[in-house]
């Protein structure tokens, strides 16, 4: 009998520690939990390299004379200098030099296309070269003042000239048309169907479908509008003489909001969670649901810009280096 009491007490003890085990854990749940409408404070894949914070200044690497666009190419950081005609190679994970590649002219843009790299020039040919080892596969005559370009997954667009978009064949470099949008188109991003292009002459954006060239739209934003990115539903445009960036919805135009940013904010990109636009003095870390600024860097000449899956890269032309955050 006395066996049966005691097997009986365990039991009443294990019971009530199991319940009050759960309880917890629904109130620990309850606490714990984020509201629906917040946004992680660091991007998964800076977590997994242990990168727990942000540091407020910038590892530099050692590039060519003004550097102006910036790309990941999957592996490595592609920078093209406008100073010296080239295009600098750099390994993303620590920054080593892995190649400079003569193109000549001002190398402004540049874009990988899955397996080349793609550089606009202000002042001749357009360049294709092998990412794998920077070989120069060919040169394309687009039209004067090109601009930073995208890919749309066959396809390259080039902004240039007064008012146009040009479209070539990323396999051959064939031209598929030339299409008209606002007055200086400078910078392209791609939106999964639809190319939008930033008219600094006359501060408005057009969406371009990407299949055929037609201009779906054109959309007032701010002034001198510069860098754009896309955020899988929005369009983010810096206003180059409004220290501002604008927030579009990609699906109509309609423009969300508009925040303020660094001072002549230029480029734009997205990390998967957060944008980052740069500017002088500083890049800064933009909330996308409500414009915020939820980080700033010194940032000495910053344009181009761009994101490695872990890290933004932003190319400084004052000083001849790309910086890594």
């Amino acid at each position: 009998m006395k066996r049966v009491v005691i097997g009986i007490c365990l039991v009443l003890l294990i019971v009530a520690g199991v319940s009050l085990i759960s309880g917890r854990a629904q109130d620990a749940s309850a606490v714990q939990q984020p509201p629906s409408n917040s946004v992680p404070p660091l991007n998964p894949l800076r977590v997994a390299l242990l990168r727990w914070y942000r540091a407020n200044t910038t590892t530099r690497f050692k590039v060519g004379n003004q550097p102006y666009g910036v790309a990941f190419d999957g592996a490595n950081i592609w920078t093209a200098n406008s100073g010296d005609g080239s295009v600098t190679k750099l390994r993303a994970s620590d920054g080593e030099l892995l190649g400079t590649f003569r193109v000549g002219g001002g190398p402004y843009g540049v874009t990988f296309d899955g397996a080349n790299i793609w550089v606009s020039n202000l002042g001749g040919r357009l360049a294709k070269l092998r990412a794998s080892d920077g070989k120069l596969l060919g040169t394309f005559a687009v039209g004067s003042l090109q601009g930073w370009m995208s890919f749309d997954g066959a396809n390259i667009w080039v902004p240039h000239g007064n008012n146009t978009v040009t479209k070539l064949r990323a396999s051959d470099g064939k031209s598929l048309g030339n299409f008209t949008v606002g007055n200086s188109p400078l910078m392209t991003a791609f939106d999964g169907a639809n190319v939008w292009t930033t008219n600094t002459g006359d501060g408005t954006v057009s969406k371009v479908r990407a299949n055929d060239g037609k201009v779906l739209g054109t959309f007032a934003v701010g002034s001198r509008p510069f860098g754009i990115a896309f955020d899988g539903a929005n369009m983010w445009v810096a206003n180059d003489y409004d220290a501002t960036v604008s927030k579009l919805r990609a699906s109509d135009g309609k423009v969300l909001g508009t925040f303020r940013a660094a001072d002549l904010p230029y480029g734009v990109a997205f990390d998967g969670v957060n944008i980052w636009v740069t500017g002088l003095p500083f890049v800064v870390e933009l909330r996308p649901s409500d414009g915020k600024v939820l980080f700033s860097a010194r940032d000495d000449g910053g344009a181009g810009i761009a994101f490695d899956g872990a890290n933004i890269w932003v190319g400084e032309f004052n000083d001849k280096v790309v910086g890594k955050l």
